[in-house]
């Protein structure tokens, strides 16, 4: 069966990054396997496992020994959740791509909501947690970042780090994640043009394992939000951005140095000893700097502006009992 044939079969993808949850996995299998058999829609589930150590990965590998439509994806090393997003987006066939969290968090029966919302004509539709069942340390954090980045990004949703989604086939394929950028897809998306929705969805408790959320991780988002303020806003053309700052740099030299010379000229003193004429000479040098790094940076956009092949941080791709290496993932093979 070739690529095109399979994915013209599946209607949804379940993509579920997975790292250390073993305990979570038979109960999320059940869960996913009663919602997705009420949608009366050909269906797969793509479990993409980011360097569990507990088992996680056996467990996968059974379960699509034994179901068809179970595809297991291993990354060669813990990459984190963006990547095995990224790599899970490159292997499902689907033409909706739903992705959830393996921890039980979020409830598989929300899917059918999350799908309808995209009959009404949405892109990408969120899922937002109302009614988060986390820790009042953790849910304040989560506030105060959907707060920030709906200011900065203009995009005004509840909810923006749900793992709980559900993309059109050509919006999932056409992100590029890597870092903390997975908490910022909605933002990412809507740059595109894409139009996203959100709905409210019902948010469970964890039951097992630990939380991989650290401070750490929101402070490093925090970061991200910059990077992702300059990709939707001048990833395509970023002499707007250091030639503006460049611009003003320059300008404000000039007016100082201008000043200084003007003084000179009125016999008002020397001005070779003042601090203002360094200001004002570090200002201009600073600013045509800028205005150059900007023309560089526009130069290297135009000619090298391509996606990472993420197909090269997969070990194996596991559907039934067959294992192929990742320069075959998109080759044509057999059921």
């Amino acid at each position: 069966m070739t690529r095109d044939s399979q994915e013209a079969q599946v209607e949804v993808s379940v993509v579920i990054p997975i790292r250390n949850e073993r305990d979570n996995l038979p109960e999320l299998y059940a869960h996913l396997r009663r919602a997705l058999a009420q949608l009366q829609r050909p269906y797969e589930v793509v479990f993409v496992d980011d360097g569990s150590s507990d088992g996680s990965l056996a467990f996968c590998q059974e379960l699509a020994a034994g179901d068809p439509r179970v595809v297991v994806v291993a990354l060669r090393r813990p990459f984190g959740k963006a990547t095995a997003l990224q790599a899970g987006f490159a292997v499902a066939s689907g033409q909706v791509i739903v992705t959830m969290d393996g921890d039980l968090q979020d409830d598989a029966g929300e899917i059918s909501r999350l799908l309808k919302a995209l009959e009404e004509g949405y892109d990408l539709v969120t899922g937002w947690r109302h009614r988060r069942q986390d820790r009042l340390g953790k849910r304040l954090a989560s506030r105060l970042f959907n707060l920030t980045t709906a200011f900065f990004t203009g995009l005004h949703l509840h909810d923006f780090n749900s793992g709980l989604k559900a993309y059109r086939r050509e919006v999932a394929r056409g992100l590029d994640l890597y870092g903390e950028l997975h908490r910022y897809v909605p933002v990412l998306a809507h740059a595109k043009g894409f139009r996203v929705g959100e709905v409210p969805v019902r948010h469970h408790p964890r039951r097992h394992g630990t939380s991989k959320y650290r401070l750490e991780r929101f402070l490093r988002g925090a970061l991200d939000l910059l990077a992702v303020l300059f990709l939707s806003h001048y990833q395509r053309r970023p002499l707007h951005l250091f030639g503006l700052v460049g611009g003003a740099f320059l300008l404000a030299g000039l007016g100082i140095d201008g000043y200084l010379t003007v003084l000179w000229w009125l016999g008002k003193g020397p001005i070779g000893t003042r601090p203002l004429l360094v200001l004002g000479s570090l200002l201009i040098t600073v600013g045509v700097q800028l205005f150059f790094f900007g023309l560089l940076a526009e130069l290297i956009t135009a000619t090298s502006y391509r996606r990472g092949d993420v197909t090269e941080l997969i070990r194996h791709v596991y559907r039934q009992q067959t294992a192929l290496p990742p320069s075959l993932v998109d080759a044509p093979r057999e059921r």
